[in-house]
This record gives C-alpha cells, structure tokens and sequence, in this order.
C-alpha cells in the first residue's frame, strides 16, 4: 500500500507531515493538542508491524497513544520509518537481514527530534520520546552513550535539546546489553515476563548496570501487551527467543492499565 492510499485512512484529526530524515524523507503524523499552542511532545516510535494497520489506516495503538498525549496536553508526533522506503513490515525478515536497520531507526528518530524542535507550537525544552519493540530497541541505540554516533549526537552543536524522557515498551536489549549501556537520558522500560520474543531478563540485566533505567515489568505478559488482542502465536517471525518456533503477541489488561498509568507518571515528571 502506498502512501497516498494510507493518506485517506488515517483519523481526520491531525495532519500528515515531512520529516527530512539523514538520507531519507520521511512522513509522520501530527496531533496537536492545542493548536497555536507551546506545548510539550511526544515522539512515537511504532514497531516492526509499521504504524498503519492492514488497511492502510494509522494503527488503533498509535491512535490511542495520540488521543491519550493530547489529552495530557501535549502533542504527539507518530514517525513512520517503513511506509516512505517501500516497507510494510519488517517482522517477517530475520534479524540482520531487515530492510530498514536500527541505524537507520537512530537517526530517523533524531531528525523528528529536530522537527519537533523547530516546531513553533512545541516547547523544545520538554520533549519525549515513546517507542515499542523495534522502536523501543531504536530508543535504546539513539541513547547509548557508548556508541560514539550518540556522543557525536549529544554533543553537536546542531543537536536541539535532549528529550526529558526515552521510554521503551518490551524492546530488544541483547546488543546494547553486549556492548555496554550508558544512557545518555533517563529512561523507563516497561517489560512482560513471560515475552519470548523479546525477552525481557537482557532488559532487566541492562537496567541493573545503570541507574538511569527505570523497569516495570509483569508476570504472565507477552509482547505486544497494552493491546487488547487475544494471545496466539505467530509462526511466521523468525526470531524471538526460540528461533523457528513463533513467538506469542497479545494484550494482558492489568499490564496494559497498569503500563499507561505509569506512563502517564514518568511523562508527567519529566514533561510538566
């Protein structure tokens, strides 16, 4: 589906926009929650499945984090890095070989970041970044300082000011966990226990090697578990924590309540 087609499926509330990327453009949808307003934002990271539905409309997640932002008072911008390089879904392609990398993640997220700055209805000082499984990995890789791309970023003169606030919904931890992790923000993790597709002890074994990583987890959630979808297995990812096996996606409602209320805490923080 392309994006002209998307265009027409998306809520009428909020607007498509152009995010010029490092080496891409990029499109991103924009809700403002008070127009002509300075206002703190959110930047929206959707995972491997895209932020648009089978149909080509913006993703019942996406739509309910953006609702429930602005009624916070504060924007949301929903950055689509799969849609403008031909790309639908990356959950089907093995790790290593996917289309779009966690590279080109870091920095897609680092040029939105700079689009909400130069915003005139965002006050750049209190922004926050939100992403969910392979978005919640890009949140981890644009904030280790042990990568010397990230130092470059913190410390270029160019770089608008950092978030407040990084958080990652059930992210893969494994590489940042191998190569060491320093953030360079603070960030808060929200983590099921029972997920095997992204399993969640590398998680929990990064964040006890740094103070600046918060972690909310639940027993008996998989990934995926603030949706409302029935738990099934999916047969057709490759990867995960028994490779060849599926991995289990589904909605777990005392996490899924629980997970945005303490969501809504940490931005508040760090927002307000």
């Amino acid at each position: 589906m392309d994006l002209e087609r998307a265009e027409t499926r998306v809520p009428k509330r909020g607007e498509w926009v152009t995010v010029e990327g490092a080496n891409q453009r990029l499109r991103g949808w924009w809700t403002a929650a008070v127009e002509g307003q300075s206002r703190p934002a959110v930047l929206m990271l959707h995972g491997c499945g895209g932020m648009l539905d089978k149909q080509g409309g913006l993703s019942v997640r996406m739509r309910e984090y953006a609702q429930m932002l602005n009624a916070q008072g504060w924007h949301a911008l929903a950055l689509d890095s799969l849609m403008p390089r031909g790309e639908q879904s990356i959950c089907t392609q093995r790790t290593g070989t996917r289309q779009v990398t966690m590279t080109e993640r870091r920095e897609d997220a680092w040029a939105a970041l700079r689009w909400l700055a130069a915003h005139p209805d965002v006050d750049a000082a209190r922004v926050a970044v939100l992403g969910w499984s392979n978005g919640g990995s890009a949140v981890l890789a644009a904030t280790n300082a042990q990568r010397e791309v990230v130092r470059r970023w913190r410390d270029s003169a160019d770089t608008p000011p950092p978030p407040k606030l990084w958080v990652a919904f059930y992210p893969g931890c494994v590489t940042e966990l191998r190569r060491g992790y320093t953030p360079v923000a603070p960030v808060a993790m929200m983590l099921g226990l029972s997920d095997d597709w992204t399993p969640a002890q590398p998680c929990l074994d990064l964040a006890a090697k740094s103070p600046d990583v918060v972690v909310h987890s639940w027993e008996q959630a998989y990934h995926g578990f603030d949706g409302t979808s029935p738990l099934r297995l999916r047969t057709d990812v490759p990867n995960g924590a028994h490779p060849g096996q599926g991995v289990h996606v589904g909605g777990h409602a005392q996490a899924r309540e629980e997970s945005r209320r303490l969501l809504l805490v940490h931005l508040a923080r760090a927002l307000n």
